[in-house]
């Protein structure tokens, strides 16, 4: 094959040649990948051979090499490096997947082989890992409406199609609106910022021909000058820029599309059968409805309300001590937020900053992985899609494990957020293949770049996600690393934030960028003492996203979502200085396709698990328990989506937990 994404690899590890393709071969390479596809398919569909799970599942297990392989690379560099021309073909390429899968999963004779291996398993002969991806292949083409048939069926594969294009309009439009706004900043506007932010705010300057220093939407860049800049004008204005993403009018804004969304989800599920997309949604999940996602959400709200309702008040007669009249504002909070951190801890992010280089917290994350799991990780030379990646061979008593890659800067062509994702999962069947895993962040470059002690934990969360990926020890490809329960996924990741703030984790990692000298344990002592400090921000912004998402899908989908929005939000009583994490025009996690969407909640249903999960490493009184690791490995790490999330947690902590370590964990209840 000519094209350079179809082509054998030969490169180290089988990557991807970047350096070898342009953006003129990607929509060729899917054409071809897509027709190869298909080929596979009716063949499968076609066989003349009575159905069994070999030449029916495991031959549908087998088939898309080549697709994955395009799609993996195209959607890798149109995340973390887009330009016009891969926003064009983003956008030419959602209808076209979705119509390829839903002809797949409504192809009548292929199904109907699905169902013959499903109804005859009983005495097959299958392994537990076989009846798992037989189950989990006949529900998705179930749940995708391969049952459906006529008009009901063609009506689905509309609606799918549909769905496709305005999720991409609508990271588009976000992506766009990061990308064009930003606020210049004058010399005198820089009084009383840190170096470290006055760095980044000139760097993003130059990266945006602005000839000066400015403010961007970047979270890296935006928070700490609302943490710092004395300006309230200027607050005002940045905050505003950032609330208003996706809802500035015009071309790019969201609030149409998000409403569109809401009202094809709720005709997709009746179309399967449910009274509305929550329900659907929650089925294959560890929560199963949304009842039970309330109950934990409503649980936590109360007693997070009534800190933030605490905090808000200290920070309101601070505000009045400024001489400010008026309420506390949205664009107030970190500020006053960061002065009585400072004031009551003894913490000045300025101070503390220097400790958290990002080569450092790389290599407290490797050091993490090598003493729990005796992963080793060395340094590669190989052509990856932007100057700023860099790649590591990961290796275990000499065995080639995986690939990873790190992309951590932010940059005008990067979607904002941090992700992990494999451009090639673990698997043995049709034959063994390593995972190549990548971390994309979006901290602020430096020199040294150095990271707050948020940013430093994104590291370790999304460093936790490629770990369930390389340690993934699964014969089949669908049921490999992350391929999980949406409230289960996040366990693994959210757990790895904890071995950051192990205290040896940081006396060893955390020192000064100019000295070299380790973080002073009063210091130590203080950030630690510190952790639930604003914890009832923290928890409202998030809740409060997670319930409004909860809210537009468990019941008819609202006509106008921002209205629906406020109704949530009044209902709660939320508190008027702090807004949603996410509100609807930028709320990607739920719009931008359907992974989170109506699972939002999974953040939090996976907290609870974590921390009941690390608690099981506490009681042993050694955060690097050897035997607790091996049990996290073997129940957790490398089982992948071959037994139900709920079996694997009880394997590896012997029940389930309640919420009250989650509660206790972020300092809203005493711990007992």
């Amino acid at each position: 094959m000519s094209n350079p994404i179809l082509a054998t690899w030969t490169t180290p590890f089988e990557l991807a040649p970047f350096d070898a393709i342009s953006d003129e071969d990607f929509a060729p390479a899917l054409d071809e990948a897509l027709a190869l596809h298909n080929a596979e398919i009716a063949a499968i569909a076609d066989d003349p051979a009575a159905p069994d799970f070999d030449n029916t599942i495991g031959a549908l297990e087998a088939a898309g090499a080549a697709l994955d392989k395009v799609l993996s690379v195209f959607f890798t560099v149109a995340g973390a490096d887009s330009n016009p021309k891969r926003e064009e073909l983003q956008r030419a390429f959602s209808p076209k997947l979705s119509a390829h899968f839903s002809a797949i999963t409504s192809n009548a004779k292929l199904f109907s082989r699905i169902d013959a291996v499903w109804q005859g398993r009983h005495g097959a002969g299958l392994t537990e890992e076989q009846e798992r991806v037989l189950m989990l292949t006949h529900r998705n083409f179930v749940r995708a409406g391969a049952a459906l048939q006529g008009a009901e069926a063609e009506r689905l594969t509309q609606v799918k199609s549909r769905l496709a294009e305005l999720g991409t309009q609508f990271t588009q439009n976000l992506l766009a609106d990061e990308r064009s706004w930003y606020m210049e900043l004058s010399e005198d506007d820089l009084e009383g910022l840190p170096a470290f932010v006055v760095a980044s705010a000139r760097a993003a300057g130059e990266e945006n021909g602005a000839g000066g220093p400015v403010v961007t939407t970047s979270r890296s860049l935006i928070t700490p000058f609302l943490q710092f800049s004395p300006r309230r004008d200027l607050r005002k204005q940045a905050y505003a820029a950032w609330a208003a993403r996706g809802a500035k009018g015009g071309e790019t804004d969201n609030r149409a599309i998000a409403a569109e969304i809401l009202k094809l989800r709720e005709e997709r599920a009746k179309l399967l059968g449910y009274d509305n997309f929550a329900q659907y949604k929650l089925e294959t999940e560890m929560a199963r409805s949304p009842d039970k996602v309330r109950e934990l959400l409503t649980n936590v709200w109360t007693p997070a309300r009534a800190a933030a309702e605490r905090d808000a008040q200290v920070l309101e007669r601070m505000l009045a001590e400024d001489g400010v009249n008026g309420p506390l504002e949205p664009w107030d909070w970190h500020y006053y937020t960061e002065k009585r951190r400072k004031a009551e801890h003894d913490l000045d992010e300025t101070a503390l900053k220097p400790y958290f280089q990002l080569e450092n917290m790389i290599a407290a994350s490797f050091d993490c992985a090598n003493r729990l799991f005796g992963l080793e990780f060395k340094p590669l030379d190989v052509q990856l899609y932007h100057p700023d990646c860099r790649a590591w061979e990961v290796t275990r008593n000499g065995k080639h494990v995986a690939v990873f890659i790190g992309d951590y800067f932010a940059r005008g062509s990067k979607r904002s957020g941090a992700w992990c994702s494999a451009m090639r999962s673990q698997a043995k069947f049709p034959k063994e293949q390593a995972p190549v895993v990548i971390n994309v962040c979006n901290f602020a470059k430096g020199d040294p770049a150095l990271l707050s002690f948020d940013d430093a934990r994104t590291l370790f969360h999304e460093f936790g996600h490629a770990l369930h990926q390389m340690l993934s020890d699964v014969t089949y490809e669908s049921i490999s690393g992350t391929s999980v329960a949406r409230d289960f996924v996040e366990l693994p990741s959210q757990l790895y934030e904890h071995w950051l703030t192990v205290p040896e984790v940081l006396e060893t990692f955390a020192t000064h960028a100019e000295t070299g000298a380790p973080m002073p344990k009063a210091m130590l002592e203080r950030l630690l003492a510190a952790e639930t400090f604003d914890m009832g921000f923290q928890t409202v912004e998030y809740v409060a996203s997670a319930l409004v998402d909860l809210e537009f899908h468990d019941g008819p989908a609202p006509a106008d979502p921002m209205v629906k929005q406020s109704e949530v939000l009044e209902a709660l009583g939320m508190p008027h200085a702090i807004g949603m994490r996410h509100a609807t025009p930028h709320f990607a996690h739920i719009f931008s396709g359907d992974g989170y969407s109506s699972g939002y909640y999974s953040y939090m249903w996976s907290e609870v698990m974590d921390a009941d999960a690390f608690a099981a490493f506490e009681e042993t009184g050694d955060p690097f328990d050897p035997h607790r690791a091996e049990a996290l490995e073997d129940n957790i790490l490398s089982t992948g989506g071959s037994v139900e999330a709920e079996e694997l947690y009880i394997a590896f902590r012997g029940r389930l937990p309640g919420v009250e370590a989650l509660l206790a964990g972020r300092g809203l209840i005493a711990a007992e």
